[in-house]
This record gives structure tokens, C-alpha cells and sequence, in this order.
């Protein structure tokens, strides 16, 4: 399949979409800065995210409304405040897909409601990504698979009979390029609560290209997951952890974006094929194995002795596999030390 003039597949490097999320601070210049980073760094997408307070939550603070989770990065914020703080204004969109599109990247959206598929149509995205929270939203699934742009489905806490059910309604509304990833929905996620290997499985199952949005820190799961067949990798984005931002701290500074880009499209091209022998680099190699060698001069007549025989470099002799053959046995001609051991001397 193809997003834009980028072909995705296990044919191509891994397609990278560093993600913006709200690590702008509300600054448009901020925002902009993070687009020029993300495409010096390689990444061949920039992905935003398309809502409103109003149109994500009701602005409550009861129990219902806040989060309590100690452990979240967010505790104790309101939905509709952090929703407030996180948003990418709408009025910034033209500019940021404008940047990008100058940059050679491709620019996109994940929208969370009707409004927001409506106002991204009026910019002309090329394709569509789907949040993990809303995967399971099938009146926006098929909004989205109605337009048949490709679409980016996150699965995070989704079951195996969601995803199903998604992709299904996806299909059924006219959608024939998806992309499915693996997410752990935790900011930061764990590399043990990533489970990879479930995406051969995904594949397996569903039968469109897999890949992984990556929570974790770092990048390791990330080139980890290429070797599993990932061929959409998402990672979250910011100029620096140190200034903060909603998803600052799990968000990739402009060097590590870097090294994701050039760590996963080494680990694609490692991949290869099923191959057994030697490759046409490793032709020059070949002479510095180890074979038989005379290893002190011999007159014709002489046998073959552990002191006369020896296995060493380079491999210009017969294979080792032959010593116990040719110990004892008669040379028929004056041989000098350091000649490789040939059929013919015996």
C-alpha cells in the first residue's frame, strides 16, 4: 500500500511517524520547530491530533471527570483541562501540514469525532489514524472508511474480537488499506507490557500490514519489533524532554528520533532472506579459513604427521575435514613448509 508516494510493506524501510501530540506548549512556532526537527531526523510523516475540549469530554470536575491514577503522568487534571492544554488549535492545521508538505513529509491527523473528519477533509489529508481510545468508536471507524483513504488503527486495550469488529466495519465502509498497531496504552508503556511477538500474529489474522506505537522509552522495542515484520513504526515527539509538555516524557528528543530512523531501517535491512552459504561480500573472506598446510619441509617418501600437518590460515588448502584421512599418508614429491596440502602431493 501506498500513504501519499511511500510505499509501506516489507519490501520498503519501515515508515516512521513521529507524533506531535501536544509537546507544541500551544506555540505555534513551538509546533513548527518540532515539524523542521522531525524531518531533519528522517521520519516520513508528522502525525497531530484533531479535537477540542468541547468535543472530547463535558468540562466536570467530579470523580468521573478527574484522573485519579497515581501513577499517571496526568493525575489530578481534569479531563476537559488537559484536554484544553493538549489540543492543537484548528486554525494551525493548514500551517503545520503546509510545513511538513515543504519538508517532504506527509502530514496527517487522528481526529476523535465526526467535526474533526469533516474539518480535516476541507485540508485534504492523505490518510487518517485512528487513536487507540477510539478504536473502538465504529460510528467514527466508518466516517473515516467511508472517505477510502488509508487508514492507521492504534489497538491499544482492544481484544482480538474488537479489532475484528473494527477492521470489519473498516472494510465494510469502503476502506482497503489499513495498518494495524500493536499499542500499549500506558504513558510510558513497559517493554514487558509491549508483547511484540503478537504482531505476526496480527498480521497472520488480519491480513494487512502491522506495525507498532511505541510508548516505551527509548527506541530498542521499537527496531525489536522490525524484525517481527513491523513495517509502520509511530513514536511520540518533542524539541526537549527537559521543557515538558503533556507527553513530554515519553516523547523522543530530535537526535533519538534520528537513531530510530536509522536504527530501524538497519534492523529492516538485516532482515533479508533465508540464506544458507556464502554471500557475494563474504567471497574475499573465504581465503581466511583455516585448511591443511605443511607445516615443516618434507622429502618425497615421508608421511603425513601431527608434526608435518597442521590446520591453519588461510584456506588456500584442503578443508580441515581431511586431516585424519591424510595423517600417515605417503607424499610423492618434496614439499616445502607453508605449502597448502592439494590431492595430488600424495
Amino acid at each position: 500500500m501506498k500513504i501519499g508516494d511511500i510505499h509501506i510493506g516489507s519490501d520498503h524501510p519501515p515508515f516512521i511517524i513521529a507524533e506531535m501530540s501536544g509537546n507544541h506548549n500551544q506555540s505555534l512556532n513551538k509546533a513548527l520547530e518540532i515539524v523542521e526537527a522531525a524531518a531533519e531526523a528522517g521520519a516520513h510523516a508528522l502525525k497531530i491530533q484533531t479535537y477540542k475540549a468541547d468535543t472530547m469530554t463535558l468540562n466536570q470536575t467530579n470523580q468521573q471527570f478527574v484522573i485519579s491514577d497515581k501513577e499517571s503522568l496526568w493525575k489530578n487534571q481534569s479531563l476537559y483541562k488537559l484536554y484544553e492544554k493538549a489540543h492543537t488549535p484548528w486554525e494551525w492545521h493548514d500551517a503545520i501540514f503546509s510545513r511538513c508538505k515543504e519538508l517532504g513529509m506527509i502530514g496527517f491527523s487522528s481526529p476523535f469525532d465526526e467535526t474533526a473528519v469533516d474539518f480535516l477533509e476541507t485540508l485534504n489529508v492523505p490518510c487518517y489514524k485512528i487513536a487507540s481510545f477510539e478504536c473502538t468508536d465504529i460510528p467514527l471507524i466508518r466516517k473515516v472508511a467511508a472517505l477510502n483513504k488509508p487508514m492507521i488503527i492504534s489497538t491499544g486495550m482492544c481484544t482480538a474480537a474488537e479489532i475484528d469488529e473494527t477492521v470489519r466495519a473498516a472494510r465494510d465502509a469502503g476502506c482497503e488499506n489499513i495498518v494495524l498497531l500493536k499499542c500499549t496504552s500506558t504513558y510510558p508503556a513497559t517493554p514487558e507490557n509491549t508483547n511484540i511477538r503478537t504482531i505476526p500474529n496480527m498480521r497472520e489474522i488480519w491480513g494487512c500490514e502491522i506495525g507498532l506505537s511505541d510508548h516505551t522509552m527509548g527506541t530498542g522495542v521499537a527496531v525489536a519489533s522490525v524484525a517481527l515484520g513491523a513495517t509502520v513504526i509511530e513514536k511520540h515527539v518533542t524539541m526537549s524532554r527537559a521543557e515538558g509538555g503533556v507527553d513530554a516524557a515519553f516523547s523522543l528528543e530530535p537526535d533519538e528520533l534520528a537513531q530510530l530512523v536509522t536504527e530501524t531501517k538497519r534492523a529492516w535491512h538485516g532482515l533479508g532472506k533465508v540464506h544458507y552459504g556464502t554471500t557475494e561480500a563474504e567471497g574475499a573472506s573465504m581465503k581466511y579459513r583455516r585448511s591443511l598446510y605443511v607445516a615443516k619441509d618434507m622429502k618425497k617418501g615421508e608421511h603425513f604427521t601431527k608434526e608435518n600437518l597442521r590446520v591453519i590460515r588461510p584456506g588456500y588448502g584442503l578443508p580441515p575435514k581431511y586431516y585424519d584421512i591424510l595423517l600417515g599418508k605417503q607424499v610423492n614429491q618434496d614439499i616445502a613448509s607453508g605449502t597448502p596440502v592439494k590431492w595430488e602431493m600424495i
